[in-house]
């Protein structure tokens, strides 16, 4: 915890207040610059190489859309244009492999670098991009459209002019200091907005804030002056309304910063070991940005289904039967459920790969007898391997070389849960892989998830509170100290889990949950945001957290409801209920010294309230279970700010109280105690409120009542919401129609995804796709069902089809055009439509 001691005024900076960290670090230190390019080299891959008096800048196309920025310091100095692991590959358009499928990405930039040079600057054309370079300054101005004028590139020519266009992006300078500290400053502008950086403090707008990039296991309170968490994922959104919208990735899992408060309305991005491999991301979008990020970093893959129900958690459960009454409660009340958690006492002395044989006396029996209730069970894993030469993984991992080591080949040893540990070196396939094929014993019980935990990683007892800084990686011949890759160990842990997991699992689909993870993580594991507590404070600030890690690229992610550490209240564990019913990953978790926060531990109301908002999540399977394809397809989140879709709406630019799930479903979630009513910004359209049906103009603010039993949640005019009847878990069969409610008054579409919920069949086509798009014109209506892909048997289930909003009664039902009837009826009370329809395929509807 941290004293006024930090404060004392000769701990103060006060030259780097006021001047900003550039001005007092010149007068530190010798300032060298990217300045006086004299030369330009071609026939690089993809590319450029520009030279100057201090060092080598090489400007190549990563993909269309995607630049990247490799700084080499050094008169003659050769850029290493290897990448680290968060690139899906060294250039894109390689095939990734999960379990045993291929997904293809996208091909690399489609475009012939090409240049020209005046006296003043070189004018480079690569990945669609124009990118000017001023030889003088070593200025960089990057613009859309990258062939030069008259190529017939329709992405120029739909730019307009070139030389009135703004520019995408400004870089006014790279420096560094003798200490190889480098800075890349970008020219923001006035009105600019900051997006990104994963799951940092404070609100959905980062302008005015500085962060560091440094996995950090912060048990501490998480408050705006926290700087760096668990996660450091390095990619800013630059934003400006009626401006082409930019994302910079600056790829070092080293420490780096994000500095947005001292250059002004600039951004300035430095690496503390002199590692500047930046890539720059078009749009001209918000969404266009996510979504070439997301296929440079990759998309993630589709989680087993049951991953996307209810799961619940305490450190700890202490024994079997503890955790099975938990189960048998939750099954007795009728609470949808699908994972159970361990913490640390399922293990004997808190050794992975163990079983306490006295708490848990038959593990392969609970979880079987679990599974026959519907749930499964996920165990936490810590990377610390206890330092004993009696427990077969640590004596296999050092008879092997698995275990992280200084220069010389002194092991590393450090404290956790076990004691001291030593800690395998991921960077290493041959670990890697033996770390992943461990697992074997997890999954010998019954176990298809596993909880990744303490990875960042965190070590007791030192001051860094981490590995030390010397230890070498491996890295397949590339060696690189824990300085330069300490982000990416947790990530890379998460990779060797999920690889290993899903060898072993005979094609079922695995899940990973991790704490601490880098760009990339969401091709391995859902993320969840760390140690939180019981504040109202905490509730909020988990939805821009949860945000902008969905523009992150990790679309999987939620916190703990309800609060890890301190004391949860009814009316807290209500409200955060029906947040996180709408969350990605949903989990309750709470720590060893606080009560007990399971859904019925306070009283019948709060019980009801828990109920009521988790079986929505489970009605609504189908259209969350959509959404995490789409996200899988496209890279877009599952739960989103309203800018992403409304970003002309200068209202929206730091709204972070309300978020959407999908493009469709508005949620206002109450963050305070005692709040009768809340005000509710819907942007533009007709929106409906889902509870009671009325209908509400957008573009401004409404005033909604929020009793305890009430989250508002409005519905967009012209969307399409398939529900399934409730189920206990996501794997149950729901019974009867699948519902599908259009909301007249506008149009839209949906894409309805239906696999085994399982395994990677969907990888190879075996899935089904189903497009619904309503359409209105004059007074007639039409629905019209397509299937884009017909690769799995689905259930066969009749629909049941719901209009809100109509007017009138409608004169006439057609389907498929043909003056074939359905059966139908019409409550004028409800201006409600109901059609049974018993087709499964394609059809189309029109209700005139």
């Amino acid at each position: 915890m941290l004293t006024s001691e930090e404060i004392h005024p000769d701990n103060a900076s006060n030259e780097a207040a006021s001047e900003g960290s550039g001005a007092a670090l010149r007068r530190l230190h010798r300032y060298d610059a990217v300045h006086e390019i004299t030369r330009i080299e071609t026939g690089r891959e993809n590319g450029f190489l520009l030279r100057g008096a201090r060092a080598g800048l090489a400007i190549v196309a990563a993909a269309d859309g995607i630049v990247r920025l490799k700084l080499a310091q050094g008169k003659g100095a050769e850029p290493d244009l290897r990448t680290t692991p968060a690139i899906v590959r060294e250039g894109i358009g390689e095939s990734v492999r999960i379990g045993e499928s291929v997904r293809s990405r996208e091909s690399a930039a489609s475009e012939e670098p090409a240049y020209t040079e005046d006296d003043g600057s070189w004018e480079l054309h690569l990945a669609k991009l124009r990118v000017v370079v001023h030889k003088p300054s070593g200025r960089i101005e990057i613009y859309r459209g990258g062939s030069p004028s008259g190529s017939g590139d329709s992405a120029a020519q739909d730019s307009g002019p070139q030389a009135e266009a703004p520019p995408l992006l400004v870089l006014s300078a790279i420096e560094w200091t003798g200490k190889r500290r480098t800075t890349a400053t970008i020219e923001g502008g006035e009105g600019s907005h900051y997006y990104g950086l994963g799951e940092k403090t404070g609100f959905l707008d980062k302008q005015g804030e500085s962060f560091d990039m440094w996995n950090s296991d912060v048990y501490e309170p998480h408050v705006p002056d926290i700087d760096a968490l668990y996660q450091s994922i390095p990619f800013l959104i630059h934003y400006r309304c009626g401006a082409p919208a930019a994302g910079l990735f600056l790829d070092d899992p080293g420490r780096t910063t994000f500095d947005m408060r001292s250059g002004g309305d600039r951004a300035i991005l430095a690496s503390e070991n002199g590692n500047l491999d930046l890539y720059i991301v078009d749009g001209p979008d918000l969404k266009d940005v996510v979504k070439r990020y997301a296929a440079l970093t990759g998309r993630p893959p589709m989680p087993p289904r049951w991953a996307i129900g209810f799961q619940q958690s305490r450190y700890s459960y202490m024994n079997q039967e503890e955790l099975l009454t938990v189960a048998r409660t939750m099954r007795e009340k009728r609470i949808p459920c699908d994972v159970l958690y361990l913490d640390i006492h399922y293990m004997e002395e808190y050794k992975v790969f163990t079983w306490d044989t006295e708490r848990f006396p038959d593990p392969r029996g609970m979880i079987a007898e679990l599974a026959e209730m519907g749930f499964k069970v996920v165990p936490i894993v810590d990377p610390g391997v206890k330092k004993d030469p009696r427990y077969s993984v640590y004596a296999e991992g050092i008879r092997n070389g698995h275990f992280c080591t200084k220069l010389e080949g002194e092991l590393f040893v450090g404290d956790v849960w076990p004691g001291p540990s030593a800690f395998t070196d991921y960077t290493d396939e041959a670990a890697a892989r033996w770390w992943g094929d461990l697992h074997r014993f997890y999954i010998d019980d019954g176990i298809h998830g596993i909880w990744n935990d303490m990875n960042e990683p965190s070590v007791f007892g030192v001051p860094s509170k981490t590995m030390d800084v010397d230890v070498v990686h491996r890295n397949e011949g590339n060696p690189k100290t824990h300085g330069e890759w300490h982000n990416l160990y947790g990530m890379l842990m998460s990779k060797a889990t999920y690889e290993g997991m899903a060898r072993h699992l005979r094609g079922d689909r695995p899940f990973v949950l991790t704490r601490a993870g880098y760009a990339g993580i969401q091709r391995y594991a859902a993320v969840w945001t760390g140690d939180n507590r019981s504040y109202w404070e905490h509730m909020a600030m988990s939805i821009p957290m949860v945000l902008n890690l969905g523009l992150s690229g990790v679309a999987f992610a939620g916190p703990d409801i309800g609060g890890f550490s301190h004391h949860a209240t009814g009316e807290l564990l209500a409200r955060w209920t029906q947040l996180g019913s709408l969350f990605p990953f949903c989990r309750n978790h709470s720590a060893i010294d606080t009560i007990h926060q399971e859904p019925w531990r306070f009283g019948e109301r709060v019980e009801a309230i828990c109920r009521d908002y988790l079986s929505l999540r489970y009605k609504l399977m189908p259209y969350l279970y959509s959404l995490f394809y789409e996200a899988t397809a496209t890279g877009l989140p599952i739960v989103r700010p309203l800018l992403l879709e409304y970003p002309e709406d200068r209202q929206v630019s730091n709204l972070c109280d309300q978020f959407l799930l999908g493009k469709d479903v508005l949620a206002a979630p109450v963050l305070r105690p005692g709040t009768p009513a809340r005000s509710v910004y819907l942007p533009e359209g007709a929106w409906y409120d889902y509870w009671t049906g009325a209908r509400h103009e957008g573009g401004r603010s409404i005033l909604a009542e929020t009793p305890l039993e009430t989250m508002p949640i409005y519905v967009r005019a012209g969307a399409i919401i398939p529900e399934q009847s409730l189920a206990l878990h996501a794997n149950e069969r729901p019974e009867g129609p699948l519902k599908l409610t259009v909301y007249s008054g506008g149009s839209g579409s949906f894409r309805l995804f239906e696999d085994d919920g399982r395994t990677f069949g969907y990888e190879q086509g075996a899935y089904r796709l189903r497009e619904f798009v309503w359409a209105e014109s004059g007074s007639e209506r039409t629905l019209s069902a397509a299937l884009l892909n017909d690769g799995h048997i689905g259930s066969g289930q009749p629909l049941e089809l719901i209009v809100e909003g109509l007017e009138r009664r409608p004169d006439s039902i057609l389907l498929s055009g043909s003056g074939e009837t359905a059966d139908w009826t019409y409550d004028a009370s409800l201006k409600r439509l109901s059609i049974a329809l018993a087709i499964d395929g394609e059809f189309r509807l029109t209700v005139g």
